[in-house]
C-alpha cells in the first residue's frame, strides 16, 4: 500500500513538472512581451521628437511647437477614417455644444442679418430675458464698445464667455428709448427641437423638428409631445431631414417614446455587442400614428430612430434615402488640454439586423430607404433645411412678434415653406389615398 501511494506521489510530482515548466515560460514571455509594447512605443515617440526637433532646427519659417502637436495629433486619427479626428481647444468648445446641448451666453436670437445686432427674441427665461431685454431691442455697445463692429462672428464672440461673467449692453428699443443692462451669463440649453406646431388642425396633426440629437433632446421631445397632446395631437410628423445625428443615447431613447417592446438599436465593435432595448414604462407615445421625414442629410443617429421606428412597423418612413452612417464613434476629453479624441469604436445594426453604412463597392443598399420616396427640387430643399435649421419663436412672444409686423410691415415669423415631403405627409395622417403620394418603395 505504502508502494502504491509512493508511485502516485512520485506521479503527481512528475506530472507537475512540466505544468510548472509551462506556467513560468508563459509568465517569461508575458513579460518580454509587456517590456517590448512600452520599448516600441517609447521608439515611436523617439523617432517624432527626433523629426520635430528637426523641423524646429531646420524649417525655413517660424514654427509653433505646439502647432507641430496638434497637426501631428490631426494626422493620427484623421487617417483612420471620414468620422475619427482629433479636436483642438477652439473646436472642442464646438462639439461640446453639440454633444451636451449646452453654451454659455446670454441666451438672444439675432434678427437677420445678425450683425445688424438687433433682437428678434431672448429666449425665455435666459439671462437676457431675466435681465429686461425685449423683443426687437437693438444693441449699441457691448461692454463699452460699438455692437456692430466686425460681423457676426465677432458679435456672438463678445457675447459668450465663462458662466457667471458679467457684460454690459447698452440697447435701443422699438420706442426709441435707450436702456442699459447688466447680464449675467449662463450655461443656456441650445435648443435641438425646433419649430413645434399644430401642422394641421383637423385632425390635429403634431409637427415637430429635430435638428440634432444633444443630451437634452429626449426631455425637449417630452415637453413637445406634451404641449402637442393638450393641443389634441392625433397623429405626429417627426422631422429628421438634414439631422446629422449626435448623441445615440438621445435617439435610442425618441424611439423608446414609440416602441414598447424588442431591440432598438445593436452596436458591434472589436469582440463586444451591445444591445440596446424597448422600455414599456417609456413607450408613452405607443399607437401615435407617425410618419419621419428623411432626406440625403440624415445620418448616423437620426438613421438609428429612423430604422429602429421602421423596422418595428410603427412609423412610415417618407422623402429620400439618407446617408448611410452606420458606424458610432466614442469620444474622449482631455480636460488638462481642454481638447478631445473621437474614434470609431462600433458599428451599429437596426432591429433587423441591417448595417447602414455607405460602403458602394459592396453593391449592396446603404442607409434608411424611405416607405415612400418623395423628392424636392433644390430651390424647395434649399428653402425647407434653411427654415428647419433656425430656432422657432417661443410660442408666449408670437404676439409681439406679429405687433413689431404689422408696425413696421416686414416679415419676422418664419413661416414653413413650399414643402411637398411635408404635404404628403399630412396627406397620409389624413387618411388620403397612398396614389397621391406616388409609389411605394418595396422593402
Amino acid at each position: 500500500m505504502s508502494g502504491r501511494g509512493a508511485r502516485r506521489r512520485g506521479s503527481g510530482a512528475w506530472s507537475a513538472g512540466p505544468i510548472a515548466f509551462g506556467v513560468a515560460l508563459g509568465m517569461v514571455l508575458l513579460a518580454l512581451v509587456q517590456a517590448l509594447l512600452p520599448a516600441r512605443e517609447a521608439a515611436d515617440i523617439t523617432h517624432y521628437r527626433e523629426v520635430r526637433r528637426f523641423v524646429l532646427d531646420h524649417f525655413v519659417g517660424v514654427v509653433d511647437p505646439d502647432v507641430l502637436v496638434q497637426d501631428a495629433l490631426q494626422g493620427m486619427l484623421g487617417n483612420l477614417d471620414e468620422y475619427s479626428r482629433y479636436y483642438d481647444q477652439s473646436e472642442s468648445q464646438r462639439v461640446d455644444r453639440e454633444t451636451r446641448g449646452r453654451f454659455t451666453g446670454i441666451g438672444v436670437v439675432f434678427r437677420a442679418p445678425v450683425s445688424a445686432a438687433q433682437v428678434l427674441f431672448p429666449l425665455p427665461g435666459g439671462p437676457a430675458d431675466a435681465a429686461g431685454l425685449q423683443v426687437g431691442d437693438v444693441l449699441l455697445t457691448i461692454d463699452g464698445e460699438p455692437a456692430a463692429e466686425g460681423g457676426q462672428e465677432t458679435l456672438r464672440e463678445r457675447l459668450r464667455g465663462e458662466p457667471q461673467s458679467e457684460v454690459v449692453l447698452e440697447v435701443r428699443g422699438l420706442d426709441g428709448s435707450e436702456r442699459e443692462h447688466r447680464v449675467v451669463r449662463q450655461s443656456l440649453v441650445d435648443p435641438t427641437v425646433r419649430h413645434v406646431r399644430l401642422a394641421d388642425e383637423e385632425p390635429a396633426i403634431g409637427y415637430v423638428a429635430v435638428s440634432s440629437f444633444s443630451r437634452e433632446t429626449s426631455r425637449e421631445f417630452d415637453e413637445a409631445c406634451e404641449w402637442l397632446e393638450d393641443a389634441g395631437m392625433r397623429g405626429l410628423v417627426l422631422d429628421l431631414r438634414d439631422n446629422p445625428g449626435g448623441v445615440l443615447e438621445a435617439a435610442v431613447d425618441l424611439a423608446r417614446r414609440f416602441i414598447p417592446e424588442g431591440v432598438i438599436v445593436s452596436t458591434e465593435g472589436r469582440g463586444a455587442r451591445d444591445v440596446l432595448r424597448a422600455d414599456p414604462s417609456e413607450a408613452h407615445l405607443e399607437g401615435t400614428p407617425l410618419v419621419v421625414l428623411v432626406d440625403g442629410g440624415s445620418a448616423s443617429a437620426s438613421e438609428v430612430l429612423a430604422g429602429a421606428l421602421q423596422d418595428h412597423r410603427v412609423a412610415v418612413i417618407l422623402g429620400e434615402p439618407t446617408h448611410g452612417k452606420g458606424v458610432v464613434q466614442t469620444i474622449r476629453r482631455y480636460d488638462e488640454r481642454g481638447t478631445i479624441a473621437k474614434v470609431t469604436t462600433s458599428y451599429f445594426y437596426t432591429p433587423a439586423h441591417r448595417n447602414l453604412e455607405r460602403n458602394p463597392a459592396e453593391g449592396r443598399e446603404w442607409g434608411i430607404v424611405p416607405d415612400f420616396e418623395v423628392s424636392l427640387s433644390d430651390g424647395q430643399r434649399t428653402s425647407v433645411l434653411s427654415h428647419i435649421l433656425r430656432y422657432g419663436p417661443p410660442r408666449e412672444l408670437t404676439d409681439q412678434l406679429r405687433a413689431w409686423e404689422e408696425a413696421e410691415g416686414v416679415a419676422l415669423l418664419d413661416e414653413h415653406p413650399e414643402d411637398p415631403q411635408l404635404e404628403a405627409a399630412l396627406a397620409l395622417l389624413r387618411g388620403e389615398r397612398a396614389e397621391l403620394l406616388g409609389e411605394e418603395t418595396e422593402r
